[in-house]
């Protein structure tokens, strides 16, 4: 258990942060303790699996992409060990789709990267939406358009990239290319 990381243990509430980026998950680590957490890191889904399964952790951070791994399959596998645990879904690849899955699936808030630790404990706090926020004055443009249609399409097959470019008759490789993109 190498990347498993056990920071603090004591009755703080538990929280298990889960992203591949090391020096991101030490640095939110010592902001999580400092404001009350019993903090736990780890970097692949198995290990964070392995953690949730001798304890399930109160609070979670998951990042969406995890060494090309999917974090709404934590954010399901965790809502369903234990419905309570209240979890942030945190992405630097933030989409529409993806963001409706991790709110389905059992996240409480989806957060787009950056974000600071107080971001992250005001999302935790908050149960309920806000009718009063604001609606964007600028639509989407084209290019993010496609890149939320693109990924709505992907989460609909699974995140197969075969399935998905056969669908959207676009070659396999320019898919691939589109998908390395960052949305506009």
């Amino acid at each position: 258990m190498t990347e498993l990381s056990l920071i603090e243990t004591n009755d703080d509430p538990s929280l298990l942060i889960v992203d591949d980026d090391i020096v991101f998950c030490e640095v939110l680590a010592k902001a999580m303790t400092k404001r009350g957490f019993s903090v736990t890191c780890a970097h692949t889904i198995e290990l964070a699996l392995e953690y949730a399964g001798v304890s399930t952790p109160e609070y979670a951070i998951v990042d969406l992409k995890l060494s090309g791994d999917s974090g709404l399959v934590l954010v399901e596998r965790l809502k369903t060990l234990d419905p309570g645990t209240r979890m942030v879904m945190l992405t630097g690849y933030a989409s529409v789709a993806t963001a409706v899955e991790a709110i389905k699936l059992g996240a409480t808030h989806y957060l787009a990267k950056p974000v600071d630790a107080d971001e992250i404990m005001a999302a935790f706090e908050r149960t309920t939406g806000n009718a009063e926020t604001p609606i964007s004055t600028h639509p989407l443009s084209v290019g993010r358009l496609e890149w939320e249609y693109i990924h709505r399409i992907l989460n609909e097959n699974d995140n197969n990239v075969s399935v998905t470019a056969r669908i959207l008759n676009m070659h396999r490789r320019t898919l691939q290319r589109k998908l390395a993109k960052k949305p506009y």
